[in-house]
């Protein structure tokens, strides 16, 4: 038998302006992004922003179906659509902001595994890492230098 410890490494920010400048814009865009989310049951919105290496920023928001589990989450509205519009563009970063509608919420929200599994595949198609940034609509913000800190054993096309 072997144990084998897998640790994650984050930076965390305590306020929105400790970040750099293009970042702070990308949370300032994310959010509203975010206004744009159909949740009429979860009542939770999601804003993601992604930065591309040709300086296309690309918006998504959660969108929401009465059909569970048809809806998306803002984070595979975005990378999909940069996929789909810029195939051949590097993602470099992506930053999330959520809240409940009712009350902000200060804990950072991150991906859920689907959205995990997502950015993995796109780190993975185009050999280099994504940064990811997560906050809730108030309080810290994490930063991952890569998918791997939140999904370290990650599934890909090598284990089909």
């Amino acid at each position: 038998m072997e144990e084998v410890i897998i640790t994650s490494k984050f930076t965390i920010y305590n306020t929105i302006e400790e970040l750099p400048i293009e970042t702070q814009n990308l949370f300032k865009q994310a959010a509203e992004a975010q206004k744009n989310a159909h949740a009429p049951y979860s009542k939770f919105r999601v804003g993601a922003a992604l930065s591309l290496d040709n300086g296309k920023i690309i918006l998504g928001s959660n969108q929401e179906n009465a059909a569970y589990p048809s809806g998306l989450c803002a984070e595979r509205v975005a990378l999909y659509q940069a996929a789909s519009n810029f195939p051949e563009s590097k993602i470099l970063k992506i930053v999330i902001t959520a809240a409940p509608e009712a009350t902000g919420i200060p804990t950072a929200i991150p991906p859920c595994g689907a959205c995990r599994q997502s950015i993995a595949e796109y780190e993975i198609k185009q050999d280099s890492p994504i940064k990811i940034y997560f906050m809730g609509e108030i309080g810290k913000i994490y930063k991952s230098e890569s998918l791997k800190n939140l999904l370290p054993l990650i599934f890909n096309k090598k284990l089909l």
